[in-house]
């Protein structure tokens, strides 16, 4: 009963230092009162005049966008109300939404929901944190809004220094997001690390941030492999986990974040378009910047880049 007092009460503190109203992450300070406020952004003419003729939009004048609500800052977190949604993928989402002179209507979803209610219509786009891939453009057209850097932590404490490399994974019980890039390095990693004999790694898969917390924290788990900028974020708040590698989210290669759209349905143009707008007249900034998110800005948006795969 102690132990499983002392647990819950550990679970308690992190969770709320989650959330907590001010903090430093990337050398960026960041305040999630401040941050409620919307940034908003002209409308594009040249993006607008890019909508397919007679397109059906999911809500009738409305950009529908499904967003993982995992209450991952600085990705997603909810506000006060616990149902309104915050973080840089609903900002992003806006900033889009107001270029092609349309209201924003974000839908909380599951990361395993978004796949099928973009290619059914549900959604008009998903804009989750998902990286491009060879194997989802097969199924979706992709405008990149962000670079994909992903990131190794273990608990403070942990006797672990560094994860960077095949080798370094062998026999670790690794927190990771079923059916993300994430889990696909890790996959091949373990591979590589089978045919000479390693011992293989355990993934641990969990259903949310506190989960993952217990995980780590409690030694049921060696490592979280994720997002970087949630990692930072948690980092920067709680002092109890740290980073010890990281690696392009298209391993070997780089690869970048994109706001994803059911295949041949006539967006990803407008939406590139609209992404390189607010690029270039510093929205885009002010969105990444006061989520300390800055040190994953594109120069520019691309339609369907390599990624992981290609």
């Amino acid at each position: 009963m102690q132990k499983k007092s002392l647990i819950a009460l550990m679970l308690l503190s992190l969770s709320s230092s989650v959330f907590a109203d001010d903090v430093a992450v990337n050398g960026q300070q960041i305040s999630i009162e401040a941050n409620k406020t919307p940034v908003n952004t002209a409308k594009n003419a040249a993006a607008v005049a890019q909508i397919p003729a007679g397109h059906k939009f999911a809500v009738p004048g409305s950009f529908t966008v499904a967003v993982a609500a995992q209450n991952s800052p600085p990705l997603t977190v909810f506000s006060d109300d616990n149902k309104t949604l915050l973080g840089s993928e609903v900002d992003i989402a806006r900033l889009v939404a107001d270029s092609l002179g349309l209201k924003l209507n974000v839908v909380p979803t599951s990361w395993e929901d978004w796949p099928l209610g973009v290619a059914s219509g549900k959604y008009d786009a998903a804009i989750s944190n998902v990286t491009v891939t060879k194997e989802r453009k097969e199924r979706f057209d992709f405008a990149t809004y962000r670079k994909d850097s992903l990131g190794f932590y273990v608990k403070s404490s942990s006797p672990i220094k560094s994860l960077s490399k095949a080798e370094d994974i062998a026999g670790l019980r690794i927190i990771v997001g079923s059916g993300t890039n994430q889990e696909a390095i890790l996959l091949a990693w373990d591979k590589e690390n089978q045919a000479k004999g390693l011992k293989p790694f355990t993934p641990v898969y969990t259903k949310d941030d506190a989960a993952q917390t217990l995980s780590l924290q409690s030694g049921r788990a060696d490592a979280y492999f994720g997002p970087n900028v949630i990692g930072a974020w948690k980092a920067a708040l709680t002092h109890q986990t740290r980073l010890v590698g990281s690696v392009d989210g298209g391993w070997p290669k780089a690869a970048h974040i994109a706001v994803t759209v059911k295949k041949g349905s006539g967006l990803a143009e407008p939406i590139n378009t609209a992404l390189n707008g607010v690029i270039k007249n510093g929205d885009y900034d002010k969105v990444l910047n006061r989520w300390g998110e800055g040190v994953e800005r594109l120069d520019h948006s691309e339609i369907n880049p390599a990624g992981l795969g290609d």
